[in-house]
């Protein structure tokens, strides 16, 4: 392993930078930039320095754009943004002016935060989820999501890259890879992949681009690039968080979700974004188990007497893996916990009936959102996209639509073979799944290993998983939460803590007793691997 010095950039990432470089924020205000170490800086730490006068919010916001500039887009190139916001400098110039003033407010204020890709924001920066079908696409409102961020005081620092529409459209692909953004890269050994689709979040965060990143998942694109890019990643119950105005693939299972590099600003950023939204129906379930303050539940001790579930469906797979896993079970045992093994969760045909309510949930919401965007928009049905994609020079050069078209060929939502999948899918994960698991075995968690180390980028052959444990959480519409469990040859993995629906509270609790008792998480160094 040797440190990495020349980078190779696709066409693509070319064309990513210099989409990018058109929006840089500007000002005419001159400043000096003092050395502030944000590196693996948190939330109470940075808010502490401003309440302290150590350094302005403008200060830290430009040190991020630096950083941005000398490690994405050069240096290492890892190509996690998309897009900067040029108007960052002069939210940052407003927002000390309300702390000179006392006036400051909110949970985040003056917290830099980037966005996915595929998370509407009403501003100078587009939303593409990735397809150059959506370059230059403007929303016409926030997002429910951005909308929350900013009123809790946070700066809406850039776009994360994504897998293109979060990785709903090929036979094959390479996660982190779109036609607008091209390949991200994994920053622990640079030819790796940072799996996704959540990737540009996953890598912005691990290297510290800014303070916490927001992702989205429908079936492992929030915790496996978390996994992948040693950090914490909170997939919540679907319908705690309102995916209103982004991008959708299941109205069943999409949820977004923070991504940070400790569960206390995880569990802080988490409760900055809930609430019941009269725009996304699933929130209206979520009445009485939100909370706004996740931080009460972030206690010392709490894996002592509890009883959790080791999924060993992955044991065996890699031995690298399993001997990881095997520690951490050992540890919650040396903490006073019960461990119970579980061989299966969902029911057999399960993830069979979730990928066809995928294809007819994905045309409907995909519908939806680019009417959304009023009469301007490039495409205005998936049937457009298909045909944009077949012109594009780019869009097809390495992998296929394959999703996109099977998706068009579905119904609509009054099909009853839709119907019938969404009923057994439910069925089968929740009542006959993961509530019948946990039931049986009187459970307060299950675990298992996110993922394994992060494979080998490949545009030719796309993505070489070996293991998930995601599905179970995910089809259900459960919680998730992935910590890191240590490392595989300089490259992170980590553990998911999953429960029942609205679990959250119980799940960070564990998770963070876990995290303060083992500490794996390290900073990225941008190897690249000899073999």
């Amino acid at each position: 392993m040797k440190t990495f010095t020349k980078p190779f950039v696709l066409l693509a990432d070319l064309l990513a930078i210099s989409l990018g470089s058109c929006n840089e924020p500007t000002s005419t205000k001159e400043t000096t930039t003092p050395d502030i170490k944000v590196q693996e800086m948190t939330i109470s730490q940075m808010e502490k320095g401003f309440r302290d006068h150590q350094f302005t919010i403008r200060q830290v916001v430009q040190t991020y754009l630096d950083r941005i500039k000398d490690i994405d887009r050069s240096g290492p190139t890892l190509n996690s943004i998309i897009e900067v916001n040029p108007d960052a400098l002069k939210i940052a110039d407003s927002l000390d002016k309300l702390l000179a003033e006392g006036k400051a407010e909110g949970p985040l204020f003056g917290i830099p935060v980037v966005l996915k890709d595929n998370i509407d924001t009403h501003d100078k920066m587009s939303t593409t989820a990735g397809s150059r079908a959506l370059a230059g696409s403007h929303p016409l409102h926030d997002s429910w999501v951005a909308m929350k961020l900013r009123e809790a005081g946070a700066i809406i620092l850039a776009k994360a890259n994504l897998s293109e529409w979060a990785n709903f459209r090929c036979s094959f692909s390479s996660s982190g890879w779109s036609g607008v953004g091209g390949q991200t890269r994994n920053p622990y050994i640079i030819d790796r992949n940072p799996c996704g689709s959540s990737s540009g979040p996953g890598v912005a965060v691990s290297v510290n681009l800014c303070m916490f990143a927001v992702g989205t998942e429908t079936d492992g694109s929030i915790v496996c690039p978390s996994n992948a890019n040693g950090i914490v990643g909170i997939k919540p119950t679907v319908g705690l968080i309102s995916r209103n105005g982004v991008v959708p693939i299941s109205f069943t299972q999409d949820t977004p979700g923070p991504m940070a590099r400790t569960v206390k600003d995880a569990a802080i950023a988490l409760g900055t974004m809930v609430g019941v939204d009269s725009a996304d129906s699933k929130t209206l379930a979520s009445k009485g188990h939100y909370y706004t303050d996740y931080t009460q539940f972030l206690k010392l001790g709490s894996i002592k007497g509890k009883r959790i579930g080791w999924l060993t469906s992955t044991d065996g797979v890699n031995y690298k893996v399993d001997s990881l896993m095997h520690r951490a079970v050992r540890y919650l045992e040396s903490q006073g916990a019960t461990i119970v093994k579980v061989k299966s969760i969902l029911q057999p045909k399960v993830e069979a009936e979730s990928f066809q309510v995928l294809l007819y949930e994905f045309k409907d919401g995909l519908n939806k959102y680019f009417k959304s965007l009023g009469p301007y928009a490039k495409v205005k049905s998936l049937k457009d996209l298909i045909a944009f994609d077949k012109q594009d020079s780019v869009e097809l050069k390495y992998f296929d639509q394959s999703l996109l078209v099977k998706a068009e060929a579905k119904g609509d939502l009054n099909s009853p073979e839709y119907k019938k999948d969404l009923k057994l899918m439910l069925e089968g994960s929740r009542k006959e799944g993961m509530d019948r698991i946990m039931n049986e075995n009187h459970l307060d968690a299950i675990i298992a290993p996110t993922g394994g180390p992060a494979w080998k980028t490949d545009l030719v052959n796309g993505d070489s998983f070996t293991i998930s444990s995601s599905s179970p959480a995910a089809i259900s519409g459960y919680p998730s939460i992935a910590v890191p469990m240590g490392f595989i040859q300089g490259l992170p993995v980590d553990i998911s803590f999953f429960g029942r629906a609205w679990s959250e509270p119980e799940l960070i609790s564990i998770a963070y007793s876990y995290e303060q008792g083992t500490h794996y998480r390290e900073a990225p160094k941008y190897q690249m691997g000899k073999y």
